[in-house]
């Protein structure tokens, strides 16, 4: 039996710094028996061998491969990216492609399973340089390697780390700050719900 296909937004916002999210997933029925509940790391890699040549050939990347449970189903969540986030018909197009590669082998293992993918939510954390490079301009914590805990404005992003903008408080002037990333333990983008969309205010 092949895939039926769900498209729609919702009002959890999975796109980068807070545009309109775009998810498409895929109930994939299989008739091969018990789900998979848990990603092995093999699992894990040839999952990953098998979908990130078709993730790229729509030049997006690759950010995240998971597996789980959705009640007798096995779910597994793909999140992809690129610098102009992820349109709704490109999420569906990547999802059939990713459905009839899955369908010609046995990396899910047996049984029923869906299959979602998707957008990087508005608050993702910040793990490679690219995120950082994408969230030019946004505001983001930052958990320092002394302890601190820092909320600051990307203004600018270089190979060895970030210009920041530290907001006043009590009606002080924003400071600039810098820090490497050698000082950054974790960080996070801050959602902003006042604060337009840089093409918004472009346009």
């Amino acid at each position: 039996m092949g895939p039926e296909a769900v498209d729609g937004n919702t009002l959890r916002d999975r796109i980068p710094f807070g545009l309109t999210r775009d998810e498409h997933a895929t109930n994939h029925n299989s008739t091969r028996g018990r789900g998979v509940t848990r990603m092995s790391t093999t699992q894990s890699d040839r999952l990953r061998g098998l979908v990130e040549p078709l993730v790229h050939a729509k030049d997006l990347d690759l950010e995240e491969i998971e597996v789980s449970r959705a009640g007798r189903r096995g779910l597994l969540r793909i999140v992809v990216d690129s610098d102009e986030g992820v349109e709704l018909d490109l999420c569906a197009e990547l999802s059939r492609a990713i459905s009839e590669k899955l369908d010609e082998t046995d990396a899910m293992g047996e049984g029923e399973y869906v299959l979602e993918v998707s957008s990087p939510g508005a608050d993702r954390p910040l793990t490679q340089h690219r995120h950082y490079l994408r969230a030019t301009g946004r505001l983001v914590k930052l958990q320092l390697t002394e302890g601190d805990e820092l909320v600051a404005r990307i203004l600018a992003v270089d190979e060895d780390g970030l210009d920041l903008e530290v907001p006043g408080v009590k009606g002080r002037k924003p400071t600039a700050r810098r820090v490497e990333f050698s000082e950054v333990v974790k960080a996070r983008v801050e959602i902003e719900f006042s604060r337009k969309d840089k093409k918004e205010e472009e346009a």
